[in-house]
């Protein structure tokens, strides 16, 4: 089983550096690059003020979050969920960077570098010169996008996972007649069950109406041979 994890932050800023924290994580379980129905998804308190500017883009505020687990209370169900998959994000560098510094606040290991598969960077590669953002991407491969008001960590995540599909040809690699995994259960394609042919006889009827119409044809190819 070919393994991955796609995940998605949401922030009180754009810097872990200055102070700025997690408020939210989601992540989808990939199978063969295509999503099963394994999700994780919590919204964390950041311990500190969430700026006016970053509720405008993701919908949080500061009373929103009051009362949500720390980060120090889902880390070990978050890292559980990770395992040791590779790791898919857009702009994955911004969403390690994050991760990251949770994890060095509680003394833990950081994110290997090695396990990062930026969605950004494989559409920069497709796509040169264009505009690829998320959005972008959805528009580009016509993936709809009118849940999307704020920036939402889980939703981010579904409508990722559908770009990823088209950006590494996930679905055409995953398309199996005999599902065994989760994800091929979700995204099987089968073949209609084998018929035998039934022999379809004319009646008498219907024989004379066809030769009563072929012989108003000119030439038919049906009196040809």
């Amino acid at each position: 089983m070919s393994r991955s994890i796609l995940f998605d932050t949401e922030t009180t800023g754009l810097d872990p550096a200055s102070g700025d924290r997690v408020i939210e994580i989601a992540a989808i379980e990939l199978v063969r690059d295509l999503p099963t129905k394994r999700v994780f998804h919590r919204v964390v308190d950041p311990e500190r003020d969430v700026p006016e500017e970053s509720t405008r883009i993701h919908g949080f505020s500061r009373g929103d979050l009051m009362g949500k687990p720390k980060f120090a209370e889902i880390v070990d169900e978050l890292l559980a969920f990770f395992g040791d998959a590779p790791l898919v994000a857009h702009n994955a560098k911004f969403d390690f960077g994050f991760v990251n510094a949770e994890l060095r606040r509680l003394a833990l290991p950081p994110l290997e570098q090695g396990r990062m598969i930026c969605t950004l960077e494989l559409a920069k590669t497709r796509f040169p010169g264009m505009p690829n953002s998320l959005n972008a991407l959805c528009n580009r491969f016509s993936i709809d996008l009118s849940e999307r008001t704020t920036h939402n960590a889980l939703l981010d995540c579904r409508l990722l996972a559908d770009v990823y599909v088209e950006l590494t040809g996930g679905r055409q690699r995953g398309l199996t007649l005999a599902a065994t995994s989760q994800a091929e259960q979700f995204y099987t394609y089968s073949l209609p069950a084998q018929r035998n042919p039934v022999l379809v006889a004319p009646t008498e009827a219907q024989l004379a109406a066809h030769a009563a119409f072929v012989s108003r044809l000119k030439d038919p190819v049906w009196l040809q041979g």
